[in-house]
């Protein structure tokens, strides 16, 4: 799954609609992954993991996250 739009966010916290990568399936709404927190620790080994509830698959290997709204080291 990957990040299709960012629906809504309050600082880092944010509410998304998720494309698979591998068949098209967009999430519906926030109970199918939602919500989400705009690190680099969500983007990269959180959101990989997601699995698709249609096809069954995974992120590919190669799967690079969205970059995040304010660098690492901001306190927001």
């Amino acid at each position: 799954m990957k990040i299709k739009r960012i629906t809504y966010q309050s600082r880092r916290d944010f509410l998304a609609i998720y494309e698979c990568e591998h068949c098209g399936y967009i999430s519906q709404n926030e109970k199918e992954f939602g919500w989400g927190y705009d690190d680099r620790n969500f983007h990269d080994n959180v959101i990989p993991t997601f699995e698709c509830p249609k096809c069954h698959k995974k992120a590919d290997k190669d799967y690079r996250g969205l970059e995040t709204k304010y660098p690492e080291w901001q306190e927001v």
